[in-house]
């Protein structure tokens, strides 16, 4: 079996001789403490640890991505316009102006290297004319939107055994993006025909850029990012949701699944116990990573939900990284009736914090792979 069959057959509650083996993915800090804790300096973790747990790696084709951005085109400057009491006060790629730690390089933000803090003075669209003046970033035929390459590239990947998937961001997270989260509640109350009139672009911006890729590739999972919800609540109420942002995903999930890929994901952070009915009913089939301390809890939603909604993630980060009888106590609890009933790669609940050891991780990802059919 391929990886690309394993994954799309764990996904889709198939039969799959074992499971994806997804341990979760360490942000640079936590490198920089791994290094110290017995990872060879610069080694490439998952190999390391495939080679500490004697596991074979699977034969994968040469990694090619789509090269497709679905982001701004052009970014703004990234620049530093202040630096006070340890903290740089920036303008960033996408136009805001946030103040983050001198610790950190201002090229963090774009790149999320790193679990990075940060405020927020001002966001690039405060005005009509800000909105105009934004739009044509968004241009599907803007040079650069496609690598040069895109048709030989497309040729390639229909032919890989890799799994091929993208992502881009949902309305919410895009409109956040633009307005920053309270000015965008707020709008939805007092202008609510303008926050739809900038979600409708959107939409049709993601929707003639996605067709591109779809009608020339096989796609195994299309995802969208929203980051929706908080610890305990989702940062907008089912009902807005449903407002604002079920008719946009109610056009691209048939648009993508009429192409032939049968997983749409969604990646929110935060409890989403009172979205998951919103999504089982547009057709997203799949969600991560599932914060424990944000009150998720897999093994509930597999019994309200069934096998109406894969998963990935969900390994509280904590209980990893206390190590020992906590770790495989929380593991044994959730990972073996969910792999039972399908559905489900086990991983860390987020990226992988620096509280977790090397050694720690080495632990759980043994155990992880004793579950999951690879030892």
């Amino acid at each position: 079996m391929t990886p690309k069959e394993r994954y799309r057959e764990t996904l889709l509650f198939g039969t799959s001789n074992k499971v994806p083996l997804h341990p979760g993915g360490p942000r640079e800090s936590t490198l920089a403490m791994w290094y110290q804790q017995g990872l060879p300096q610069g080694a490439n973790y998952f190999s390391e640890l495939l080679e500490i747990l004697k596991i074979e790696p699977e034969p994968q084709d040469p990694s090619m991505g789509l090269g497709v951005s679905f982001q701004m085109i052009p970014t703004f400057e990234e620049k530093v316009l202040e630096h006070k009491e340890g903290h740089y006060v920036v303008q960033d790629w996408m136009g805001a102006i946030t103040e983050i730690s001198d610790e950190y390089d201002y090229t963090y933000i774009r790149s999320a290297k790193d679990f990075v803090t940060r405020k927020w003075h001002k966001f690039p669209v405060e005005t009509r004319d800000d909105w105009e003046r934004m739009k044509p970033r968004y241009d599907v035929k803007t040079p650069g939107r496609f690598p040069e390459d895109f048709e030989e590239r497309c040729a390639k990947l229909q032919n890989t055994n890799n799994t091929i998937r993208f992502r881009f961001n949902g309305p919410f997270w895009q409109l956040r993006e633009w307005l920053g989260m309270e000015n965008l509640c707020m709008m939805m109350i007092d202008a609510p025909d303008f926050v739809e009139e900038m979600i409708d672009f959107w939409t049709n911006f993601i929707s003639e850029t996605m067709a591109e890729i779809l009608q020339r590739v096989q796609v195994d999972e299309v995802g969208f990012s929203e980051d929706m919800a908080y610890k305990g609540y989702s940062m907008i109420s089912p009902k807005m949701v449903r407002r604002f942002l079920m008719p946009t995903y109610n056009r691209w999930i048939p648009e993508i699944k009429r192409s032939g890929c049968q997983i749409v994901s969604m990646d929110s952070d935060g409890y989403v116990g009172e979205l998951i009915p919103i999504w089982i009913e547009v057709g997203i089939n799949c969600c991560g990573p599932m914060e424990v301390a944000a009150g998720n809890d897999l093994v509930e939603y597999r019994k309200i939900h069934g096998t109406q909604m894969a998963y990935t993630g969900g390994i509280d980060k904590r209980a990893i990284a206390k190590g020992g009888e906590v770790m495989r106590t929380e593991v044994l609890r959730l990972v073996p009736p969910l792999l039972k009933t399908g559905g489900y790669i086990p991983g860390c609940d987020h990226g992988v914090p620096p509280d977790i050891s090397w050694p720690n991780f080495i632990e759980y990802s043994r155990l992880l792979a004793e579950l999951t059919g690879w030892l």
